[in-house]
């Protein structure tokens, strides 16, 4: 299979799924066929942020249309916060596209968990993965974490790296995710 991936969105994102899917498709002994069209992470924030779904399909759109021309037989958005307008792209897309939050949902459902903790942009997290998730109860942040998590995500994706202060804010607020669990 010859799988497209929407990238750059952001590049930490891009990598892991690219090394996942190279070391997935190593360990059945399988050919991968992989291409990769970046898209602008700047971009994608504005977007979601003016919750401007036309904007960002129409990019969704035209770098799927580079997939096709390299062959790819899927897309995936390698985004959960680009996610906020998969079901408007899904219905323009030239290809099939993976959708990371059906993927999530059945891997709650198949690991039996009833309630998980979530990190990423304000949207997603107060959204809880965009109310799509009803297999378990979605808890993101609450008061100033939400709003450190939040900036802290952005900053990280848009440089494709995490410092050290971005890693203590994520830990520190799945510390209290944690604790929050524990005393329920």
């Amino acid at each position: 299979m010859h799988i497209g991936l929407i990238g750059g969105i952001g590049p930490a994102a891009t990598d892991y799924y690219f090394r996942r899917l190279i070391a997935t498709f190593a360990a059945q002994k399988a050919p991968l066929e992989l291409t990769i069209a970046h898209a602008d992470t700047p971009t994608l924030v504005r977007n979601l942020a003016a919750n401007n779904t036309v904007a960002q399909v129409a990019i969704y759109s035209r770098l799927t249309q580079r997939l096709v021309s390299a062959g790819a037989e899927c897309v995936v958005v390698t985004s959960i916060a680009g996610h906020f307008c998969i079901e408007e792209f899904k219905a323009v897309s030239a290809l099939p596209v993976v959708d990371m939050i059906d993927e999530v949902r059945r891997a709650i459902g198949e690991r039996g968990l009833n309630r998980i903790g979530i990190l990423g942009t304000r949207t997603v997290m107060e959204t809880r993965f965009y109310g799509r998730i009803a297999s378990g109860e979605v808890i993101p942040p609450i008061g100033e974490d939400l709003d450190l998590v939040h900036e802290a995500h952005v900053a990280m994706a848009t440089a494709g790296v995490v410092s050290e202060a971005q890693r203590l804010i994520f830990e520190a607020a799945c510390q209290r995710l944690i604790n929050l669990e524990k005393s329920s």
